[in-house]
């Protein structure tokens, strides 16, 4: 029985839990709604399929409220179902005191939503941007972008509505694309609940040799293709082995990378695994020395985070909040355009020895410590649903 005294959140979001392959907003959802379940009640409204996938879930029945556990309810929608007509017969029987909407561009778990929304729920509207601002993301398909922001910006498509930004960096590109009069709360994404097991021991360290992992949609955001290029000039001076996991989220940007990957020297070795799904993402990591994502952008990066927790040292560009990693001896940030300091790095890496990459490990769970989770944190999320 729900208690009264808890608030409900309604939360629409394209692909959820059980699902795994759209990567980052699904975790950021469902860590929020771990670390808040106790307060409050939460809805979601999601499809009943994962990110490129037509296979319905297993076991999870569609179109009716599916109890995903205490104080967490989801209405899993078939692709048949899914209209303006059904949301809004979903959303308007239930009685919420707050909308959180995860995206932008999504017809109909951001778009329709925000409609019924306003006309209908006259709730507290709150959308998470999900790094969609950011100019890296902005400039794939920028035509279409700008020409959406345009009208939203004319038509007031988000008066009345507060946007979820994950740090000051993200609140600047709302700002920038929205103008400065968009109302913006600021909280950091939550990780996962941790049950004090995580620390791992790193596998050996043998001197010329570097095992690489990528975990992440395969797309120009995750700027593969340039990891790619990095290594193309690693020839001499050890084997490097790079395994990249993720769902192939654009065709023709992973025809460009396989075209790449026939270009490196006999020493680099590339694999695609495929999808991971999340729950063996940590013992996946564990078969590595470092994840390398040398991406175009993100507002959190829970792989980064996972890295970290497992005691993976980190070879990331700067366009992420995890900064100072290489004073911290958990690994390096580096500007996208110093192609020249990523090769140096990867080198270095390669020829590094146990005792020195054993140090860096342990360093990755002292950075972790230090900037993860805080009750500030926790705060900052809950006053998302008190707007």
């Amino acid at each position: 029985m729900e208690s009264k005294y808890k608030k409900r959140i309604l939360i629409t979001i394209d692909w959820f839990l059980p699902g795994y392959k759209a990567g980052g907003p699904i975790q950021s959802c469902a860590n929020l709604i771990a670390h808040l379940k106790d307060e409050f009640d939460f809805y979601v409204v999601t499809r009943n399929t994962d990110y490129t996938s037509e296979e319905p879930y297993p076991g999870i029945p569609a179109n009716t409220w599916y109890l995903l556990e205490a104080g967490v309810q989801v209405y899993y929608f078939s692709a048949d179902k899914l209209s303006y007509t059904s949301l809004k017969a979903v959303m308007g029987k239930l009685p919420v005191d707050a909308l959180y909407i995860n995206g932008i561009f999504s017809k109909y778990f951001s778009l329709f939503p925000l409609l019924i929304a306003r006309r209908h729920l006259h709730v507290p509207v709150v959308v998470a941007a999900r790094g969609m601002f950011a100019p890296g993301a902005v400039g794939v398909k920028p035509g279409k972008k700008r020409a959406f922001f345009y009208v939203a910006k004319r038509l007031k498509l988000y008066a009345n509505t507060t946007f979820h930004a994950t740090n000051v960096v993200e609140q600047a590109h709302i700002e920038d694309v929205l103008g400065k009069q968009v109302k913006i709360a600021v909280a950091a994404n939550l990780p996962k609940v941790l049950n004090g097991h995580e620390a791992a021991a790193a596998i050996p360290k043998e001197t010329g040799k570097l095992k690489l992992v990528s975990i992440a949609r395969i797309s120009p955001e995750k700027n593969t293709r340039y990891a790619l290029e990095i290594l193309k000039d690693l020839a001499d001076g050890g084997e490097i082995d790079f395994d990249i996991y993720g769902p192939v989220n654009d065709a023709a940007y992973w025809k460009e990378c396989l075209e790449r990957i026939k270009l490196l020297p006999d020493n680099i070795r590339v694999s695609y695994k495929g999808s991971v799904h999340s729950s063996t993402v940590p013992e996946t990591l564990l078969q590595y020395h470092a994840l390398f994502l040398p991406t175009r952008g993100e507002n959190f990066g829970h792989i980064i985070l996972e890295s970290l927790t497992a005691g993976l040292p980190v070879i990331l560009s700067d366009k992420t909040p995890w900064r100072g990693l290489e004073a911290a001896q958990a690994g390096w940030d580096i500007p996208l355009q110093d192609g020249a300091k990523f090769r140096e790095v990867l080198a270095h890496c390669v020829q590094m020895g146990d005792e020195e990459y054993q140090h860096m490990c342990r360093q990755t769970q002292l950075y972790l410590r230090e900037k993860v989770i805080t009750a500030e944190i926790i705060q900052q999320n809950r006053q998302l649903f008190k707007v």
